[in-house]
């Protein structure tokens, strides 16, 4: 029964750990860019779109496809700087813990 104590006292504070790092992610903001910054999207943590910035030059109805083009990049860039700080934060709360291969945190 010790050992069932102890394993309940390390899911509290996994749990714990688990709210911590998701109020972070929250928080925490990141921006992709593309054609050299011309159009930049913001993220936070979780993936949610914070704010996007379009340099005025590239607002033309002819160049429509471009700037969609551009958008979709600088989207790109962003969400994989929000995947990169989301697996280094997880890999800080678990202490470098490997998963198995499919098995993504938070559940």
């Amino acid at each position: 029964m010790k050992n069932l104590g102890n394993l309940m006292k390390q899911a509290k504070e996994m749990q714990a750990k688990m709210a911590e790092m998701q109020k972070a992610l929250e928080s925490h903001e990141l921006t992709g860019a593309s054609g050299a910054g011309m159009v930049e999207i913001t993220l936070n943590g979780k993936g949610e779109m914070r704010g996007i910035t379009i340099d005025p030059s590239l607002i033309d109805a002819e160049e429509k496809e471009m700037l969609e083009d551009l958008i979709k990049a600088a989207h790109a860039d962003a969400r994989a700087k929000v995947d990169a700080y989301s697996q280094e934060k997880m890999k800080e709360m678990t202490g470098g813990l490997q998963l198995p291969p499919g098995m993504q945190m938070p559940f």
